[in-house]
């Protein structure tokens, strides 16, 4: 007996990048420089959703109409937003489940379509702020209207797809640089406008000025954002870990530094957004609500430099933030679902959801509508926010299965203080915008036949929050009441290799021909088949013909094409005999060469198919057909594929 893992049960977080970075060993002072550098990374890709233009946004509104009075809200944001992060990575990092993996493996299949809907959402919300972002630069910069701005960020739906060849060390090599680009704009601007630093010192001192607790919690709302934590807890699983304590703690460790420099980076661009809003526009008396009044006002006061800065911050901040969020929707499906799709499959359909509000609501409502989106992209998000943090603190308080990696008692207060904040805040956001909603359908007059349009609408809200409300306390208090048998990473199985090893005879070979110069490799193949295993089995020369004269007769079609194919196969099976080999042959019809060897070998099965693969691109897979890839996924038969050499044609 042997023991082998099952890999194929347990899916792997971001399997096309899990443990693809290695993290060297050795000591010395230089050796663990070296070992620390190679964890940096992971916290850089998630800081960019803390600097996304949903908190540019916010970030300004309150600089402009409180001064620096808030920035201790960004503050305690941040150290917030720190522990969350931390608890994320060590998630990750202990049981190699990312968020989304763990919420599957604790909570029913019911309880996770609907967290797994509430997640796809939040991310469509997040990426409709990130094409807001990239829309707005291109509109303030290049004067691009903002239509035609929502039609070529459709076409950074790639771009993630491109980089990704790269190796994750390169792809967070160019979301560190975006992330320096947005930090080096804000900081030469704020040097422009030399902020009353006495003010700033002051402004970190916890204050609500009459009127700000609306935009404190917009500040909070738009800086802890659910993604994050999904997509934190599978980066880490990106270096090559060893499973002993010790190695796991080394990279607990290191995960803390790395989130402690990504996250007060972020910390400073947003305070940067805010201290340039103060002493710019609040100095003066100015209110400004969006970023295009901010980019406006800028040249006044501080030149014509600074809203060049504005626009390519803002530009990189859209930009980099499309990146993570790509990846934490990959995350989301794969670890909820356990469904994988084709990654461009899976941005086009989160950019679509995102694109199709922001052309209809610019279409119907005009520009100046966008700063209502990015309001509502925010209100969605803190739907969602609960149900990423409440479950993160039980799993990583849960000694089941983090053993000594679990949360320490002071660690758990803090982290349940951190979550009521969040919950209250986020909540009273919800409940004030429902009610903001309720008001507007009710003022706009309309009415549906006898019945007023805000009843409705009232209806719809309240009865949509009663639901996420009632949600929301089961995944509170289901870990407590109900909790679920230690998670499994990928399941070992017993095998006995004696049986295993065993020889099988294959009786009928199947040899799929093209009738070019490949078939000298797919023969090849097919003979050293029936050598194996000592001249025993038959060869069944495959051909499909599918010239526009046999699909429509069939067997009885005698034109050239198919005469000269049953004499080819007539004559190899002529020289397989004569060399001591049997064989026989199957002249088969049909307009799609796929789909009717397919149902030619359910009818008549082979133990084996050899087939031919040309090794081409895409584009002339798309121009020829690929025989090979649409018969392995609909037939149940084992397939040897031959590369034939550079003269092979397309597809028989």
């Amino acid at each position: 007996m042997a023991v082998v893992e099952d890999v194929g049960s347990d899916r792997r977080s971001l399997e096309e990048v899990h443990g693809s970075v290695d993290v060297p060993s050795g000591g010395g002072r230089f050796g663990r420089f070296r070992r620390m550098f190679s964890f940096m990374g992971p916290a850089y890709l998630v800081s960019v959703g803390y600097m996304d233009p949903g908190n540019w946004a916010t970030d300004l509104e309150g600089g402009a109409r409180f001064g620096y009075a808030l920035l201790w809200v960004l503050l305690m944001s941040n150290v917030m937003a720190l522990l969350l992060q931390t608890l994320a990575a060590r998630l990750g990092v202990v049981t190699r489940h990312d968020l989304a993996q763990a919420c599957r493996a604790e909570y029913s299949p019911r309880v996770n379509a609907i967290l797994w809907v509430l997640a796809e959402i939040a991310i469509a919300a997040t990426d409709l702020a990130e094409i807001l972002g990239t829309i707005i630069a291109l509109k303030l910069m290049f004067g691009m209207p903002m239509l035609l701005g929502c039609v070529i960020t459709a076409f950074d739906t790639f771009l993630l797809l491109y980089l990704q060849r790269w190796g994750m060390r390169k792809m967070e090599a160019v979301i560190l640089a975006l992330v320096a680009t947005i930090g080096a704009c804000f900081l030469i601007q704020v040097f422009m406008a030399r902020p009353d630093l006495g003010a700033m010192a002051v402004g970190l001192r916890p204050s609500l000025p009459p009127g700000s607790l609306v935009v404190a919690i917009g500040i909070l709302g738009a800086t802890v954002m659910p993604h994050n934590l999904y997509l934190h807890s599978a980066l880490v699983q990106t270096r090559r870990i060893g499973a002993d304590k010790r190695s796991k703690a080394t990279a607990c460790r290191f995960y803390l530094i790395d989130s402690t420099v990504a996250l007060n980076a972020a910390f400073f661009v947003n305070s940067a957004i805010l201290v340039l809003s103060a002493a710019v526009f609040h100095a003066h008396g100015n209110e400004v609500a969006t970023i295009e009044e901010a980019y406006e006002l800028l040249p006044g006061f501080l030149g014509a430099a600074a809203p060049i800065l504005f626009g390519v911050a803002l530009l990189c901040a859209g930009q980099s933030s499309t990146l993570t969020g790509t990846l934490a929707g990959q995350i989301v499906m794969e670890g909820y679902l356990h469904l994988r799709i084709a990654p461009w499959l899976r941005r086009l359909i989160t950019r679509l959801i995102a694109l199709i509000p922001a052309v209809v609501v610019i279409a119907l409502a005009g520009e100046r509508s966008t700063q209502s989106l990015l309001v509502l992209s925010q209100v969605v998000l803190s739907l969602q926010l609960s149900f990423a943090v409440i479950p993160l603190i039980h799993f990583t308080s849960n000694r089941r299965n983090m053993g000594p990696f679990a949360t320490p008692w002071w660690g758990q207060i803090l982290a349940w203080a951190i979550a009521a904040v969040i919950v209250g805040l986020n909540g009273y956001l919800v409940f004030d915008q429902v009610l903001e909603w309720t008001a507007a359908a009710a003022a706009s007059g309309i009415r549906l036949g006898p019945i007023p349009l805000a009843w409705p609408v009232a209806g719809v809200l309240w009865g949509v929050t009663a639901g996420v409300a009632t949600l929301l306390g089961w995944v509170l208090i289901k870990p407590i009441v109900r909790p679920s048998p230690a998670w499994s990473l990928p399941t070992r199985t017993e095998m006995d290799w004696e049986e295993a090893l065993r020889p099988r005879p294959m009786g009928r070979i199947g040899v799929a021909l093209e009738h070019t110069s490949a078939d000298v490799e797919i023969l090849n193949r097919a003979i050293s088949l029936v050598q194996g295993q000592g001249g025993q089995g038959e060869l069944v020369l495959l051909h499909v013909v599918d010239s526009p004269v046999s699909v429509l007769h069939g067997p009885e079609t005698a034109d050239l094409e198919t005469s000269a194919d049953a004499d080819y196969l007539d004559g190899l099976v002529r020289a397989l005999t004569d060399q001591g080999y049997r064989a026989s042959p199957s002249l088969l019809h049909g307009p799609n060469p796929a789909r009717t060897l397919v149902e030619h070998l359910r009818e008549r099965p082979v133990d084996i198919l050899v087939v031919g693969s040309h090794g081409h691109g895409w584009v002339r897979d798309l121009l020829y057909g690929e025989t090979v890839d649409r018969v392995r996924h609909s037939l149940d038969v084992p397939m040897l594929i031959a590369r034939p050499g550079p003269q092979a044609g397309p597809d028989a």
